[in-house]
């Protein structure tokens, strides 16, 4: 069956007001309140996108910081004819939070929990909170909003309200709308309504009420003709709020509450202030039972059994997802704990409730149901909690995990919600696998199979016959659906891409009712236009991210030439093998940066504020310019010309990157694989190319060619330091903080005072070499500018400790002082500068890690550069070998010892032991390490600091122009948690990390090998 789509020329919410008109509403914003106002060209970019595959560039954005901000803005609005459009964490798939409009970001501001009643078990929120952070003050009472999105870290309540989000349990405990107990709003008109029991409601909202009641009432016919059954419903407006169509009624007495109205309405009625919501016991104890199978369709045929065993969750994890989870280092090793062999396909199938003793025979009884569905042997039991937590994580990471394929061929977000009842769910996905094979596609799924929605994309190239083939293959799925009496929106909402489907769900007349809702409450169409009524076409190749060469506008990369090495993500991918092309072969014109920077989906996932690093500059400032997405987005606009002619190395452009401190945490934590600092570290080098370098730049990249020099008279430059004034004027002429003290320069370098000091430690090139030849115990010591220089006691101290354990040693010097791995020139935006001293330091570690000798390293970011960095610099195999054998010193022994050549008598802990990971340990996984070897120290119990980036980030923190946010991320958890143990030995191996330690808690920090060494038995 084929739809006539809406035959919209221009749909509201596409098309811009006058310019004129723009320029009036910024100026009344600036003017009339407290908010900020962002109207450049970067910000309203980096505001035109969601996650979903549509760009629409707004009017404007808008960051209130008080309510009478937004009263106002909407005031404005409506006296100059401006949409209006409300947006909290910009997570939405389908397209709900882009529009030609004012949008306002209630994320930074509106996060407040205003009540939690207890007894009761409700809390009010303003909209702007997101859902981790609402459970987090919950937990305490025993309690917890139990709508768990798998954006629950970034996801805003109002955001997940306006979707009518569902979540992994909803089995047990529905959806949005099941869990609201009331709302308050403003309209268009200016007037704050209360929403709520119909019994409660005040003269406004009793007049909508009775409106909504007399359409219920009238098409009564028509909705128990075409309204889809499923508790997975979320299309249109919930005109069934009088007349319940869910199989989960929306109030537990059959009541009827208005607020529910507002609840999937994706904010075209109203404007949230704030919610009231229904809170959840928080469980106790849970059990989970990872079942494997052999196909796909054994897995969604089993579901249906499954579900009668009383769990709270059914997800799936198809095998295209094991396999890319598989392949990133952040998941693994959790994944491998849940698979029998090969699967096909793995549910994810928990059990809770008040103890875990009695949670344990459900776990038994999966595992005989499954032998009595002939599949013996198939399930892990999985009753500890840790274990659980982890692979719930990376099940919550599922949709961007699949979007980590390389190529311009991603998963596709359009029929994915789709909910059909369970009984068809086996063959509702093998007929919609034949669909996608049929136009050259294959789909991707994962989660809901406890109540019937699976989350399908198929791999498609929106650059090219994306749309073309993803209308037909919607227009075959929605026959499917109908076919098996199922919804085609079922968790995601309407937003672009669902929304002309909503008259083919519902029928003519029904959607007439939904036009009459949203004239009733927007009588003048302020809110969020073009969206679940008047939407334009799913298709319309004007609105996407990629526009296709049919469009006005089609989406072209500019010509550039990078200095790194991006040629791994210029491929091309095979959607249904997923096969790549070879690197470099991918067509695009800036030789694969492009791509790699079009991997961000804007999923959002850099907005958490877990334990991970990322992304540390948006935890202070909370602003999407500073946000690992926001930065990503900007220079997707830059490398296609939307930004206009040179705006890749435009001043707007390096204030976008500027706050960037290189942690890498995305490189770890984002599941898409965007990394930005070595993103960061290209347009440095060209922005600096363009705008030339300072004396600032030059001083700190420099650094390990003038140290040795320096080093022969440090009083000269330590009187920076001491003498009154000098800070500031070196703040003045340098840009460095007065604030901080300068490392401080000291004669005895390693380099100077080895042979005295270090006597025996050391051996030469061929003593190690015949050693390692012979199988003996050896290691280079990477010897780097900073602790070389300015705390030569770290190495002497790991020299003594690897010594002592019988390792011979070795370090590589060169005449006059040493080798660089170019960390500086890179910080500096000076390639082709790191790319001589790095390349130096490999032809002189070459030799060693060809045969086979350790190159070990004190220094994260120096080290780490040898395992990231120089792989993209052209080296080539040599870059790859040496790579091979780089290990940090806590690496090194905890891999030693695990093979059982590590032995060091130690003597016992003195005091307790504290530990913050520099964030490039935490990006490669080596901060598990450190623990290991810490706890060798008997009586050793060491507590891990979770904290994100410490502020200092290697120069970033001694610069005037960044040292009150370096001091803000230090502040965030690190200092505050240093300060709580007065008692505590502070462990830190970065020298940046240890500096802003002693700044900002006047504590020593040590290196982990300073304090092996101390504990050493003599």
């Amino acid at each position: 069956m084929r739809i006539d789509p809406a035959s919209h020329m221009q749909p509201a919410g596409t098309v811009l007001p006058p310019n004129d008109t723009c320029e009036l509403l910024a100026r009344r914003l600036r003017t009339d309140t407290q908010g900020e106002v962002l109207f450049d060209d970067g910000s309203r970019g980096r505001y035109a996108t969601d996650a979903s595959i549509y760009q629409i560039t707004p009017v404007g954005a808008f960051v209130p910081t008080n309510e009478r901000d937004i009263a106002t803005a909407i005031d404005i609005a409506r006296d100059l004819k401006v949409p209006v459009l409300a947006r909290g964490g910009g997570t939405s798939q389908c397209g709900q939070t882009t529009g030609a409009a004012l949008v306002i970001d209630n994320s930074k501001h509106f996060r407040k929990v205003l009540e939690v009643n207890v007894e009761e078990g409700t809390a009010t929120v303003e909209p702007g909170l997101v859902l981790d952070h609402l459970n987090a003050q919950l937990k305490p009472h025993g309690l917890w909003y139990p709508v768990d999105v798998s954006t629950s870290a970034q996801a805003t309540l109002g955001g997940m309200a306006g979707n009518n989000s569902c979540g992994s349990r909803s089995i047990a405990y529905g959806n949005m709308v099941h869990n609201v107990l009331g709302a308050s709003a403003w309209l268009s008109s200016g007037e704050l309504v209360e929403f709520g029991p119909v019994g409660t409601l005040g003269a406004r909202a009793a007049g909508i009420a009775q409106f909504v009641h007399g359409l219920a009432q009238e098409h009564r016919e028509a909705m128990a003709q075409h309204w889809p059954t499923v508790m997975r419903r979320v299309a249109g407006y919930n005109l069934d709020i009088f007349n319940n169509q869910s199989e989960k009624p929306y109030t537990a007495d059959g009541s009827v509450n208005l607020a529910h109205l507002l609840i999937g309405a994706e904010g075209t009625l109203a404007y949230t202030r704030s919610l009231k919501l229904k809170l959840a016991p928080l469980p106790r104890a849970k059990v989970l039972g990872i079942v494997n199978f052999p196909t796909f369709h054994a897995a969604m045929d089993a579901a249906q059994h499954i579900v009668k065993l009383g769990p709270t969750a059914v997800e799936l994890v198809d095998r295209t997802m094991i396999e890319l989870s598989l392949a990133n280092p952040a998941f693994k090793p959790t994944v491998e704990t849940a698979l029998i062999g090969k699967p096909a396909a793995i549910l994810l199938v928990e059990f809770s409730g008040a103890d875990k003793a009695a949670l344990l025979p459900q776990l038994k009884r999966l595992v005989e149901l499954m032998g009595d569905l002939g599949l013996p042997g198939s399930v892990v039991e999985m009753p500890d909690d840790g274990r659980q937590k982890n692979l719930w994580e990376v099940r919550k990471a599922g949709l961007n995990i699949m979007m980590s394929l390389k190529g311009d061929g991603k998963p596709v977000s359009f029929i994915e919600d789709c909910a059909v009842p369970l009984e068809h769910l086996a063959e509702y996905t093998d007929a919609l696998t034949e669909v996608f094979a049929k136009y050259g596609s294959r789909g991707t799924w994962y989660a809901h199979a406890s109540v019937g929605t699976l989350h399908v994309r198929p791999i498609l190239d929106m650059r090219a016959d994306g749309a073309a083939k993803m209308r037909a293959i919607a227009e075959d799925a929605s026959a499917l659906v109908r076919k098996y009496k199922g919804a085609f929106s079922g968790e995601h909402g309407d937003g672009l891409c669902r929304g002309e489907w909503i008259e083919w769900q519902f029928g003519p007349a029904i959607n007439e009712a939904f036009r009459a809702i949203k004239q009733q409450l927007d009588p003048i169409g302020l809110f969020n236009p073009g969206k679940i009524i008047d939407p334009p076409r799913m298709d319309d190749g004007a609105l996407f991210r990629f526009a296709p060469p049919t469009a006005p506008k089609p989406y072209r990369r500019i010509e550039l030439k990078p200095v790194l090495d991006w040629s791994g993500w210029n491929v091309n991918a095979d959607p249904v093998t997923e096969v790549t092309t070879a690197p470099g072969t991918g067509g695009d014109s800036t030789g694969g940066l492009a791509k790699a920077v079009e991997m961000c989906n804007n999923n959002g996932h850099c907005r958490k504020f877990d334990a991970g690093t990322m992304c540390p500059s948006y935890r202070v400032t909370r602003d999407e310019q500073h946000l690992t997405r926001g930065r990503a987005n900007t220079l997707r606009l830059a490398l296609s010309g939307q930004l206009g002619a040179d705006a890749f190395t435009s001043e707007a452009m390096h204030e976008t990157m500027d706050l960037c401190v290189g942690c890498k945490g995305c490189k770890r934590d984002c599941p898409t694989g965007v990394d930005m600092a070595k993103m960061k570290v290209e347009f440095l080098d060209h922005y600096k190319k363009r705008h030339g370098h300072t004396l600032k730049d030059k001083l700190v990249a420099y650094m390990p060619d003038y140290a040795h020099r320096a080093s022969r008279m440090p009083w000269l430059l330590n009187l920076r330091n001491r003498v009154p004034g000098a800070a500031w004027l070196g703040e003045k002429m340098l840009g460095f903080s007065a604030k901080r003290s300068l490392p401080e320069w000291r004669t005895d370098t390693f380099w100077r005072a080895k042979d005295a000091v270090a006597a025996g430690l050391f051996s030469d090139r061929a003593s190690v070499l015949a050693a390692a030849a012979r199988g003996e115990k050896v290691a280079v010591l990477f010897v780097d500018t900073f602790n070389g220089t300015f705390e030569s006691e770290n190495v002497f101290a790991a020299a003594r400790v690897l010594h002592a354990a019988g390792y011979a040693l070795l370090t590589v010097e060169k005449g006059g002082g040493h080798h660089c791995c170019g960390r500086t020139f890179l910080a500096s935006g000076m390639v082709d500068e790191a790319k001589v001293r790095a390349g130096a330091l490999i032809d002189a570690l070459l030799p060693l890690a060809q045969a086979g000798v350790p190159i070990v390293g004190l220094e994260p970011s120096c080290l780490l550069t040898l395992r990231d960095e120089t792989l993209v610099m052209g080296f080539g195999d040599k870059a790859q070998a040496v790579a091979k054998q780089a290990l940090l010193f806590e690496e090194f022994i905890a891999r030693e010892r695990k093979a059982g050549r590590f032995e060091l008598a130690l003597k016992p802990a003195t005091a307790p032991i504290l530990l913050h990971g520099h964030c490039h340990q935490k990006a490669f996984g080596a901060v598990s390490p450190i623990m290991e070897v810490l706890k060798l120290i008997p009586g050793a119990e060491p507590e891990l600091i979770e904290s994100s980036c410490c502020g200092m980030a290697g120069s970033f923190g001694y610069e005037a122009s960044h040292f009150e946010v370096s001091m803000q991320m230090a502040e965030a958890s690190l200092l505050p948690a240093i300060r709580a143990r007065p008692d505590a030995i502070v462990v830190a191996d970065g020298t940046s990390c240890r500096h802003q330690i002693g700044d900002g808690a006047q504590r020593e920090a040590v290196h982990v090998a300073v304090l092996l060494a101390r504990h050493m038995m003599l």
